[in-house]
Formats: C-alpha cells, structure tokens, sequence
C-alpha cells in the first residue's frame, strides 16, 4: 500500500511541476498573459511544444527523488512525464 501510495506522490508532484513550468515559461517569454498565450498557442498549433517545455521542470523532481532514494515517487514523475507525452503527440498528430 506505501509503494502505491508514494507512487501517486509523484505522479501529483509531476503533474503540478509540468503546470508550474508551463507557466513560468509563460510569464517569463510570452508578451501576452496566460490565456492569450495559450489561444494563440492553440490557433498556431503550438500546445505541443508548450508542454514540452513546460515538462523540463520535471527533470528537477525526477532526479531530486532520485537522490533522496525515493525511487517509487521518481516513477510517479516518470509516468507523468510519459502523459504528458502523450498528450503531446495527440496534439501534433490531430
């Protein structure tokens, strides 16, 4: 039960790191503010590359839990670095 419990640990953390570097990627290079960046990046069919960039967070987390020996939360990160890439590619393909 503690293995799937720190599991989804990280899967959440990944989740909300990917948010946090979407966003950050946002305010800090984007002109505009979050919800015109984000239509825009929907018009342009760019949704794709913003969640890539926004899931280099995830590296930090990844490699931080690895370091404190939380292998099962550095899973998490890792399955939710694998959605995101899914999402990804949904978007370049359709």
């Amino acid at each position: 039960m503690k293995t799937k419990k720190e599991l989804i640990v990280g899967f959440i953390v990944g989740i909300i790191a990917n948010t946090i570097g979407t966003l950050a990627y946002i305010l800090l290079f984007s002109d505009f503010g979050i919800a015109e960046t984000f239509e825009a990046a929907v018009q342009q069919g760019h949704v794709g590359s913003l969640l890539a960039l926004g899931a280099i967070l995830n590296l930090v987390a990844f490699f931080g839990f690895l370091k404190i020996r939380r292998d099962q939360r550095a899973k998490g990160v890792l399955i939710a670095t694998l959605l995101t890439a899914l999402v990804i590619l949904y978007y370049k393909v359709f």
